[in-house]
């Protein structure tokens, strides 16, 4: 019998595409560490089980760590700040699920499997197989999911034994972000992604290569036979990536025509589902899609907003980043990316109410380092505080002396204030100077200027002139010079 299983007790969970039913699927998840070696733990420990495994074979040292809870891991008030950055295996399942649910699938049943070490044929092992087998046939299951990556050699053999389709996670992924791509950068950021994906992968894709663009897994660049030519593939590649270096020359003309104006950019990172577009549309007033489901934003938003400075900038919309994040993507998706490398200040909207907020952060800041962005200046901005309860907020309070942290809720509004003045002080292009200007009541073009990007602090007038006490932009306040009075 399975370790653990839960047949789906609800038959309308997830969405299909069009009218098709939702596929069901067995999803299965890997908990490599069982045995002696699970018991140790420490901060070596809870460090390696932070690290990806881009091969999908865990050293014997991930393995002793990897999913399961540390003595540093803490519970109750503050459980978003845990020590360890490492997901147990529920949470893992959980995240995993959620996925499943964001490409349109529904969860027929789940299975874990803990092993000491990852089967090099199978991952899961031989036995496993047969009993997931099993559990495929008897649920009517369409495919099988893996909530770990697997090598051809593996994903060939699984296919070859299990009924039915078999994806991996960064399949998974790669359908997501195939599912929710709408502009034409999109689209082929994702082809180049999938393709990447599928060239080594020639040879152990079995059936499931005959029947690319139908179902979860397969919403793939195109018809492809397993006999495909990978000169094809490549050329295809290289035409993708041609595509793309044209559309980052276009980003760096824009880029360059908005350096002329001293507008800085500020960029929304984090977690996929921390709340960046919700965040993004309550600060500049705009109408982005806002999901719950995971991986709702693939291209980037620029909108302009005031501060309190009376400054503009730019805020950026990202994609969010995820656990395990495929390369594949974060390479494709380079040239969305340069707007978090272009920016000068980071917001890195964490989910506040999420049990595994410190794994989602190393995931973040590992993307980020991949980007050479993570010395940036960066804002942590806790979202979704209106989910905590009243001795968790109020730790959130007590924390509030670090620097670079704000919290907010995006859906109520709470702390927009605090943050705005927080990107206002992290900004140090075009810096707020303060000075007492003395200008004639003609120089309505001036005076304009002064009210529409200045703080104006007093205000008196002598005679014909105006003296104001103001706090503004250097790049303004070196155009009305003229009016400074003597000695500022």
């Amino acid at each position: 019998m399975p370790e653990r299983q839960r047949v789906s007790a609800s038959p309308g969970a997830g969405s299909g595409r069009g009218d098709r039913a939702p596929e069901r699927a067995v999803l299965v998840g890997v908990d490599l560490g069982t045995g002696a070696r699970a018991r140790r733990s420490g901060l070596a420990g809870a460090r390696l089980a932070a690290l990806p495994d881009p091969e999908g074979l865990a050293s014997d040292e991930n393995a002793a760590s990897a999913g399961h809870e540390s003595p540093l891991r803490t519970s109750g008030l503050g459980n978003q700040f845990r020590t360890s950055p490492g997901l147990d295996a529920d949470e893992s399942m959980a995240e995993f699920r959620e996925l499943v649910l964001s490409a349109g699938g529904q969860v027929a049943a789940e299975v874990m499997q803990r092993r000491a070490r990852p089967d090099p044929a199978t991952l899961i092992g031989a036995g496993k197989v047969e009993e997931i087998a099993g559990i495929a046939a008897s649920t009517e299951a369409d495919l099988v999911l893996f909530d770990h990556d697997l090598s051809p050699t593996q994903l060939r053999n699984l296919e070859a034994a299990l009924p039915c389709r078999v994806l991996d996670r960064t399949q998974l992924i790669l359908d997501i972000f195939a599912r929710h791509a709408r502009t034409s950068e999109g689209q082929l950021q994702v082809e180049l992604a999938q393709l990447e994906y599928m060239l080594p992968r020639l040879t152990g894709k079995g059936k499931a290569m005959s029947q690319l663009g139908g179902g979860i897994g397969t919403r793939g660049p195109g018809e492809t036979k397993l006999e495909t030519d990978r000169r094809r593939i490549q050329a295809r590649i290289d035409h993708l990536k041609g595509e793309l270096d044209s559309v980052r020359s276009v980003r760096k003309q824009q880029r360059q025509r908005r350096e002329s104006v001293p507008v800085p950019t500020v960029a929304l990172v984090g977690y996929t589902n921390a709340g960046k577009s919700t965040l993004f549309n309550r600060l500049t007033g705009a109408q982005v899609l806002q999901s719950p489901r995971m991986f709702a934003t693939l291209d980037p938003k620029l909108r302009a907003i005031e501060l309190p400075s009376k400054r503009k900038i730019l805020l950026s919309d990202t994609v969010g980043f995820i656990r395990n994040l495929p390369h594949t993507l974060v390479t494709s998706f380079r040239a969305t990316l340069e707007e978090v490398a272009q920016a000068e200040v980071l917001l890195h909207i964490r989910d506040a109410a999420s049990t595994y907020g410190e794994e989602q952060k190393a995931q973040v800041e590992k993307v980020l380092g991949e980007l050479d962005s993570l010395a940036k200046p960066r804002i942590e901005v806790l979202n979704k505080v209106d989910l905590l309860d009243a001795h968790e907020r109020q730790g959130l309070r007590d924390r509030h002396g670090a620097v670079g942290e704000v919290s907010v809720s995006a859906r109520t509004g709470e702390g927009t204030e605090a943050l705005l003045k927080a990107i206002d002080d992290a900004l140090h292009s075009d810096p707020v100077i303060e000075a007492e200007l003395r200008v004639p009541q003609h120089e309505g073009a001036a005076l304009a200027a002064i009210e529409g990007g200045m703080v104006v602090h007093s205000r008196a007038y002598e005679g014909n002139l105006v003296r104001l006490k103001v706090s503004g932009p250097a790049s303004l306040m070196g155009r009305l010079r003229k009016f400074r009075v003597r000695g500022e």
